[in-house]
């Protein structure tokens, strides 16, 4: 369905449910401090999820449907604008919407009292908003507007508590990265208009496609008898994976996801999470026609290099918060290597999966930081409440969250019966399939991410270990009772619902096959790879073997508090915990060498261009005075001396003619005398 004169009921549904939020962010807008129940904004994401399920129920594994109207003319060329309803499109918008109405109630009572609560839905309607048009656009430019809406939203939620030094700086850094992905993002945009003079995403990338459709011809990648080099097609790829990069925090863009923590909990849970985050991932699926081999294998060794990477980083954090931010790098990293083995079915489900199982995690540590800030209120004491060394014991005291990050837990770390380990499994052995189809330098790939899902196992073990078992490590210092507590039940629902979610059911009867998750029977899986059969059973086996003896460690080391070895003091410790120096390499390499240029082209500016302009200027208003003094003295005085002079003779010469014969006399004899004395001078 394309152009239409009316508009058909899946679409008005997906219009009800995209200017839903919409009407939330006005209502906040109109109302400003007025406004500080978070019901309206629940309400408006609520109708959004029911005609999100509307939506799913009826367009899932159909036929697609999509609408669109003119949107602008620039000279012949007409831009027009719509939404389009298919598989993906669909499942994002029932994503998006799934996570975001249990985060809005969940904030109804973690952002109770805060004086700036009328912001908070404000900026959390416009982002739901910013999401859903960005999955349901029709086109590359509107998909672009999405991006950069999400993105700024982002950036106002990040700094949400501007008060707060880091939290102004953390949403600049994530500001000026983001920055640079976008200008990728808007390059491959330029390149692909360039070239096919459309931006419309199914005459691009659908099934019959004018990219897929010379890509399966053979021929070279061209538009109405023009041919472009085979070249821009990498440029092109390489240039929206620059955007899905910083989108996505991928090495080197990651650094500004850790410091976007300091935004609110909830909103870290949504955003920086389960959804803005995987923006990048959706929108490298959207376009995936577009990528040849060379932007493949790029995408692929990215992410499992940032997989690695971030997981390392986890082991040693501190920050409970930070540990959950480095994990999402680390699980986007997954992502992306399943995008460029060409599982993109399979991105899209880790994608899923994910979603819910860290949304629950970062729920859990907002309920935590919620009630250790309560701790510190009535105790007097100054400590960091999102310290996990701070903790210990806490199951006794938050039993239900113990047993909520419990299972969210275990999806990440990927055991079975949790949704994490069907996810995880598909990507690993497609992972291993790939490797072998390829050969040579290759199996690194697979056998990377191997270890990082070991390591994931680890560090998510000493996440739960340091915080709910042992003692509570502030009750030697602490000389009141301690009225540590469970979260209030308005933030248990929430949770509970998106436990229920991290689960296999959800998604397959059975729990220990992929095969048979419907997620993936919903995409076109292209037999591509060769199927082994041997690494269905034994990938499985060594990824869960290995889990459990990571974990086994774990226990001991942190709720037995038995270390064979002490690693603070050595050098792989220290490069965990500051981060692989990246951060560090960026003040001296990049922010550093920028101030040093700044300084340059501001002295250039001051002594050079401004001294010059000075300098001119004084030249220019000596010549002035000078010139001013001629005129008033040299050239006005001349004028005004010969009409003095003019006027003194004629005074002198009317006085002469005043009837007096004797006066004529002396008249005629002057000049007379003057003649002559002319005559005798000259002759």
């Amino acid at each position: 369905m394309g152009d239409s004169t009316y508009i058909s009921l899946p679409i008005l549904i997906a219009l009800l449910a995209l200017f839903a939020p919409l009407c939330s962010f006005f209502i906040s807008v109109i109302g400003g401090k007025s406004i500080k129940s978070g019901l309206p904004a629940t309400l408006m994401i609520s109708i959004s999820l029911v005609a999100a399920i509307f939506l799913f129920v009826n367009i899932w594994d159909r036929e697609a449907v999509y609408q669109q109207i003119s949107w602008f003319t620039i000279g012949e060329q007409e831009f027009k604008v719509g939404l389009v309803l298919n598989n993906l499109s669909v499942l994002m918008l029932l994503l998006v919407c799934t996570i975001a109405l249990p985060v809005h109630i969940y904030s109804i009572c973690y952002m109770r009292g805060d004086r700036g609560i009328h912001r908070y839905w404000m900026y959390l309607s416009l982002f739901c908003f910013a999401m859903l048009g960005l999955v349901l656009a029709d086109n590359l430019l509107l998909m672009y507007i999405g991006w950069e809406l999400v993105g700024f939203a982002s950036y106002l939620l990040i700094g949400f508590w501007f008060t707060k030094e880091a939290a102004i700086k953390a949403n600049k850094k994530a500001f000026l990265i983001n920055r640079i992905g976008d200008l990728g993002f808007l390059i491959g945009i330029a390149i692909v208009y360039s070239q096919f003079r459309t931006l419309d995403l199914l005459t691009l990338f659908g099934d019959n496609g004018v990219v897929k459709q010379a890509i399966n011809d053979g021929v070279t990648w061209g538009f109405s008898g023009r041919e472009m080099p085979a070249a821009w097609l990498s440029i092109a790829g390489i240039a929206f994976f620059l955007g899905a990069m910083a989108k996505s925090a991928q090495f080197p863009f990651h650094i500004w996801l850790p410091d976007a923590m300091e935004g609110p909990t909830a909103v870290s849970s949504l955003i920086h999470a389960a959804t803005m985050v995987a923006a990048g991932v959706f929108m490298l699926v959207r376009i995936s026609p577009l990528f040849d081999d060379v932007v493949l294998m790029l995408i692929s060794a990215v992410g499992a290099f940032t997989a690695f990477m971030s997981a390392t980083i986890a082991l040693t954090q501190r920050d409970i918060k930070k540990i959950l931010a480095f994990s999402t790098i680390s699980q986007l990293g997954f992502m992306m290597v399943a995008i460029g083995i060409g599982q993109f079915g399979t991105a899209i489900f880790h994608l899923v999966t994910h979603a819910f199982f860290k949304c629950l995690l970062f729920l859990a540590a907002g309920a935590i930081i919620h009630e250790m800030h309560h701790l510190k209120g009535i105790s007097g004491l100054d400590f960091d409440t999102q310290d996990i060394n701070n903790m210990g014991g806490l199951r006794k005291f938050m039993p239900k969250t113990f047993c909520l990050t419990l299972v969210a837990a275990l999806a990440l770390a990927g055991l079975p019966l949790s949704a994490g380990y069907l996810s995880k499994d598909a990507i690993l052995i497609y992972s291993f399939e790939w490797a072998e189809l390829h050969q040579g330098i290759w199996i690194i790939l697979p056998l990377s991410l191997l270890l990082t899902s070991a390591l994931t196992a680890f560090y998510i073990a000493r996440f739960v270990f340091k915080i709910f078992f042992g003692e509570f490590q502030l009750k030697r210092i602490f000389t009141k009772n301690l009225h540590l507590h469970e979260a209030p039940k308005w933030m248990l629902y929430p949770m509970f619902f998106l436990g229920i979610c991290s689960l296999f059911p959800l998604f397959s009867y059975n729990p220990f096959l992929f095969e048979d998750v419907w997620v993936l029977k919903g995409f076109d899986i292209t037999e591509s790879l060769q199927r082994v059969n041997i690494y269905h059973t034994v990938v499985p086996a060594a990824v869960n073997g290995l889990s459990i003896v990571v974990i086994f460690v774990a226990w001991r080391w942190y709720a037995r508090l038995k270390y064979p070895i002490r690693l603070s003091s050595g050098f792989l410790y220290r490069f965990s915990v500051s981060q692989w120096y990246v951060d560090l390499a960026y003040n001296h390499l990049v922010v550093k060498s920028i101030l040093l240029i700044s300084k340059f082209l501001y002295g250039v500016d001051r002594q050079l261009v401004d001294g010059t302009v000075d300098k001119l200027g004084k030249i220019t208003l000596t010549l002035s005075s000078i010139a001013a003094w001629l005129d008033r003295y040299l050239i006005d005085g001349l004028v005004n001396g010969a009409g003095k002079w003019s006027f003194a003779i004629g005074n002198f010469l009317r006085g002469s003619r005043n009837g007096k014969v004797q006066h004529y006399m002396l008249s005629m004899f002057l000049i007379f005398l003057i003649v002559l004395l002319f005559c005798l001078k000259f002759f």
